[in-house]
């Protein structure tokens, strides 16, 4: 129902976004994660899990010549994404493929794409949401995060780039995923504030290359104040890149 759906904007009012009133609603990590994406003009991402489609929109503002694909699993989030493509001008450069990264729709080619982008669900225990949408945004399923890595580097081109966000205290498991699979691994902690341990991490990695680990300093989100940082202001709002 439409009364059931809110209009959102994200970097500084330049994507709108449907999404539920209840249930998942994106917040900040689908900016950050598009923001970690090196994509460049005329390459292939695909957005893997896309939601309603947040993080694919954000990439797509800030380079317009690329084309992205995102493939979700939950036909409610499917439908709201082809809404918000449209929305936002985007048919033709962004697209929404109803599918699961497990098993992907024959149409999408293994060792297409430039990049992919994911953000996995967080937490394997605990008490399941009773809405549906949050539980599965939420909470892993039958694929795991190991399966969803492994999906996703299927995925890419030879050397291509992969990006998740995730929670820092699943950093170990994400790492272990992406063991002999990717090199060139870069994690980037999202602090809170200063003194504040990292609830989320950044990690990018190439597929099928050697190269060390790479412990960055990271990027602080909030003043004592509350107010963001201006290197935060500088990805949510401006629509930066960020610097890996």
């Amino acid at each position: 129902m439409e009364s059931a759906v809110s209009e959102d904007r994200l970097v500084d009012g330049r994507v709108r976004l449907l999404q539920p009133v209840e249930g998942y609603r994106a917040a900040i990590d689908p900016v950050f994660l598009a923001a970690a994406v090196p994509a460049k003009s005329g390459d292939q991402v695909l957005d893997a899990g896309c939601g309603v489609g947040a993080a694919a929109l954000c990439l797509a503002i800030r380079v317009p010549d690329c084309r992205i694909t995102g493939l979700e699993l939950d036909p409610a989030a499917f439908e709201l994404a082809k809404r918000n493509i449209a929305l936002n001008g985007l048919d033709g450069r962004v697209e929404a493929v109803l599918g699961n990264i497990a098993a992907p729709p024959p149409r999408l080619a293994p060792g297409y794409f430039d990049h992919v982008m994911a953000n996995p669900p967080y937490l394997t225990d605990g008490t399941r949401p009773a809405d549906p949408g949050r539980a599965a945004a939420h909470m892993e399923g039958e694929v795991g995060l190991d399966a969803w890595v492994r999906a996703c580097l299927t995925m890419l081109r030879p050397k291509g780039w992969l990006a998740l966000v995730h929670r820092a205290d699943r950093l170990d498991a994400v790492l272990a995923a992406l063991r002999e699979r990717a090199g060139e691994i870069a994690v980037l902690p999202l602090w809170p504030m200063r003194d504040r341990p990292a609830k989320r991490v950044l990690v990018r990695a190439r597929k099928g290359v050697g190269g060390p680990t790479s412990l960055l300093p990271g990027l602080v989100l909030h003043e004592p104040d509350g107010r963001y940082t201006a290197a935060a202001e500088a990805i949510l709002r401006a629509g930066q890149a960020l610097e890996f």
